[in-house]
Parts: structure tokens; C-alpha cells; sequence
């Protein structure tokens, strides 16, 4: 479903203007360029105006608007997604709504662990509201310092504390959404249960600013960790990995709140690229583990339970090597070898990516596969796997071969992709872990949704936005 592909007149725009001010209308070609292009640079976009509302209100009045004159919007946060969802088409025909405005924290209440957080506030900052409170909120994402509340939400966010606390649907109690029409939905409720028909939250939760745009959220709040302990130990095989998982598990429980992997090449982009990097290990492994254990206790009681942990898998002979940091410091520079890997790559040349879900215990299994089914297509081709083992959510990338022509190899993304996906399917997996859809994988869909669920979809779709003003292009 697609809006009426036309340019806004000047009078039009001019009344969109009015809602937000001018000063908030941002028409210049300097003030408008970083809205349209992703970070990823493979979407450029053109766009008449970028939308900068400060309210709900605001946001209503435009969208009505947008809805009469079927004037197509594009709803972007911290522009930090990667598969093209926030960026606007190349026809310069559709208005950018940039949410950065309303980024206030509305409400905190420790003691129902819960608070009101406006869609423009970053991560960064929600996490720091509710530090500030004595209260955890967890999604952790490397890129917080910029990404808004409201793009974790359209993209349902995972990151590295899924495995203990849920991806951003399960942290999420309540929405306050503008319809297309310029209705205000407000839901913003702080029940935990609340059964009463359908759960309108997780229609939007996911939906990549397709259905309507979000404006608010209730968020859940945690205990915070008095301490907490980071392990990096060296593997010899995706295996051992798999068996450190379910051991370290069984022992912390809840409180393994973060389990990374990387393979070795992953670390060697690293320590080639990012500055100040060095191998926390004395000797190299085949595969690497970055994990978390929280302590609602003490800093020492997570370190005493993290070498009982280190301790089991030496002495079984699943971690070869290992390091515990011994300060915050260390603990820092540990997660930036983490938090670095998707960055380092592009200094590698080009790098074809696929963000997939599998079953945990198939995780071995896809590797191998996959890897075989991508230097079938391109021999030489140098695969960087990692990513958040604990929930199955594998970043699969295919690292051009050294000394190849960048744009040959990138032209061969969609044959690469197939392959991949194909082994994807193979497992019952997911073509899309935590990206979300966006216009990347809008292609693929169809491969992987039932006819009944792609009918659904394109039914709520019309339902929401008869006039396929939201995001058009975008998912569907």
C-alpha cells in the first residue's frame, strides 16, 4: 500500500510549517542532511521538509493534516537503523517527522518500577533517568548515545541483555500513539496485567512507524545490579560455546545477564582498527565469549560466582582460556571489543550483513552451513560471525575477500543474502533478529510469511492507514 506519489505544493508545505514553526521546519539542504541517510549509506533519500515537532499535539495536527491531503511522512528517530526504515525515498516526495524534540521523561516511580519516557529521548538518556532513580532499565545497545525510545520501539530492539530481560516488547507496559487520522491513542497504562480484549501495545511495538507513531512509552524498571563481574574467555569451537551457554546458565540463572560470541577474525578487525584495542588473552582461540553476571548482592559476590563458573568450564574442558576484569575500567574496554565489531568491518572493505535468529542449539550447525553456502558465491570471502548467542541472534557478515573490487562484491548482496537465507529457513530461523524489515528485507517476506499472515498484515495495514501515508514502501 502506497500513498499518492506527489510533491507537497509550497502552500502545502507551508501549513505543515505552521504547526511546528519555522524554525522547526527544516528545508535547507545543510540542516536537512542528516535525516537522509541511513548508516549504512545504501538508502539515500530526498525529502521538501524535515518535521521537528515538540509535542504530541503537534505531531496529531500533522498527521491529520498529512491524512487529508494524503501527503506521505516518514517517522524517524536517531536515525541509527540499518535496513532503511527511517529514511525517506529517493522521489522527494515525502516529509520527514523527526521525534528528537520530544524527548522529555514524563514520570518515574521507582517504587512500581516503572517510568513515562517521550519516543525523542535516547536510550542513553532513559537509562540514565533511571539510574539516577536507583532503577535499571536494560536494553543496552552500542549505539544509545543516539537512538531514540521510539526506534527501539518501531524496531522492537534487542541488544545484549536480552537474554535476561527481554527484547523492548517485554519491556514495555504501555504506548502512547497518533494515528494516521491524527487520533491520539493513549495508553499509557502501568498495569502489569491488564486482560481486557486485544493487546493494542504490541501492534505497534515492531511495526516500523507502518501503522502509526509513537509518542510515549511506559517502561519497565529493574533492581540495580550493586555488582557485577565481565568474563572473556577463549574457546575452541562453536560447541564449547554452546556448552559454556547452558553451564553458566544453570548457574547464574537470571543473573547471566549478558552472553556474547565472536569468532576470531571478528577480534582481529578489531585489534587491527580500533584504537587502544589489545587481546585480552595471552594466546589465540577459535572463538571468543563475552559474559555478564549481575549481583543484586555485591560487586564480590558476582566475581565469586563468575570464577565458580570460569572454574566448571576449564576444568571440563570447554573454556580454554579466560580473564575476569578487574575493574570498571577493564570491564570497559572488554565490551568496546564487543560493541566495535560492527564498526571495524567497513575498514575491511565491503561487507555483505545478515541479522538472523535461529534456534540456539542449531547455532553450530548454521555457521558451518551458511559459511559453506557464502564462499560458494564468493570464494574468498571472509565470514564474521557473532552476536547474542543466548537468544539465537546471530550477525551473520560476509567480509569481502582481500584485495577485491568493493562494488563487485557488494553487487552481490541479494545472491549472497539467498544462500544464506536459505539455511535460515532450513532451521526454522528468522531472516531478521532485531533490524526489523525496513525496505532491506521488504523483498524477502513473501519467502518467509504464509499467505495468511502477509494477508493480515496488508488487512491491518489498511485498517490503520487506509491511505498509506505512514512509512509508505517500508515492511509491506
Amino acid at each position: 500500500m502506497t500513498a499518492p506519489i506527489r510533491a507537497p505544493s509550497p502552500a502545502l508545505l507551508e501549513r505543515f510549517a505552521a504547526i511546528v514553526g519555522a524554525r522547526y521546519a527544516v528545508t535547507d539542504a545543510a540542516g536537512q542532511a542528516p535525516y537522509l541517510v541511513e548508516p549504512r549509506g545504501r538508502y539515500p533519500g530526498r525529502t521538501p521538509m524535515v518535521l521537528r515537532p515538540g509535542t504530541t499535539e503537534e505531531v496529531a495536527a500533522i498527521l491529520k493534516l498529512a491524512n487529508e491531503t494524503l501527503t506521505p511522512i516518514v517517522p524517524q528517530g536517531g536515525n541509527t537503523g540499518l535496513v532503511g526504515g527511517q529514511t525517506p525515498h529517493e522521489t522527494g516526495n515525502e516529509i520527514v517527522l523527526s521525534l528528537g524534540r520530544l524527548d522529555r521523561i514524563r514520570a518515574m516511580d521507582a517504587g512500581a518500577n516503572t517510568m513515562t519516557v517521550e519516543a525523542g529521548a535516547t536510550l542513553a538518556k532513559a537509562r540514565a533517568a533511571a539510574a539516577e532513580a536507583d532503577r535499571l532499565f536494560p536494553l543496552s545497545l552500542a549505539s544509545e548515545g543516539t537512538c531514540q525510545i521510539g526506534g527501539n520501539l518501531a524496531t522492537n530492539a534487542g541488544g545484549t541483555a536480552v537474554l535476561a530481560y527481554g527484547t523492548m516488547r517485554e519491556l514495555t507496559l504501555g504506548l502512547e500513539v497518533v494515528l494516521a487520522s491524527g487520533e491520539i491513542w493513549n495508553g499509557l497504562r502501568t498495569l502489569h496485567k491488564d486482560n481486557t480484549g486485544y493487546d493494542l501495545r504490541d501492534v505497534f511495538v515492531g511495526s516500523e512507524g507502518t501503522l502509526g507513531v509513537v509518542t510515549a512509552a511506559v517502561l519497565k524498571l529493574y533492581p540495580q545490579p550493586r555488582g557485577t563481574a565481565v568474563v572473556f574467555a577463549g574457546l575452541p569451537d562453536l560447541g564449547a560455546v554452546l556448552r559454556f551457554l547452558n553451564e553458566a546458565r544453570g548457574a547464574a540463572g537470571r543473573d547471566l545477564t549478558a552472553f556474547e560470541f565472536m569468532a576470531r577474525i571478528g577480534l582481529d578487525f578489531v585489534l587491527r582498527h580500533l584504537p587502544g584495542a589489545r587481546d585480552p588473552l595471552a594466546s589465540r582461540h577459535e572463538w571468543y565469549v563475552l559474559a555478564e553476571i549481575s549481583s543484586l548482592i555485591s560487586e564480590g559476590d558476582a566475581h565469586k560466582r563468575a570464577e565458580s563458573i570460569l572454574a566448571a568450564a576449564i576444568a571440563d574442558g570447554i573454556v580454554s582460556d579466560a580473564a575476569i576484569a578487574a575493574s570498571l575500567a577493564q570491564a570497559r574496554e572488554l565490551w568496546r571489543l564487543r560493541e566495535a565489531l560492527s564498526e571495524v568491518q567497513r575498514h575491511e572493505g565491503g561487507s555483505i550483513k545478515h541479522d538472523v535468529s535461529l534456534p540456539v542449539a542449531r547455532i553450530a550447525d548454521f555457521i558451518a552451513e551458511a559459511s559453506a553456502a557464502a564462499l560458494k558465491v564468493v570464494p574468498g570471502a571472509r565470514i564474521v560471525p557473532f552476536g547474542h548467542v543466548g537468544d539465537g541472534n546471530v550477525h551473520f557478515n560476509v567480509s569481502q575477500p582481500v584485495g577485491a573490487d568493493t562494488s563487485a562484491f557488494l553487487s552481490r548482496w541479494d545472491e549472497v543474502n539467498e544462500a544464506v537465507h536459505a539455511v535460515v529457513a532450513r532451521y526454522g530461523g528468522s531472516i531478521s533478529g532485531e533490524h526489523g524489515i525496513g525496505r532491506a528485507k521488504r523483498h524477502l517476506l513473501t519467502a518467509v510469511k504464509s499467505p495468511v499472515e502477509i494477508a493480515l498484515m496488508r488487512k491491518l495495514k489498511a485498517a490503520l492507514d487506509p491511505n498509506g501515508i505512514l512509512n509508505p514502501g517500508k515492511v509491506l
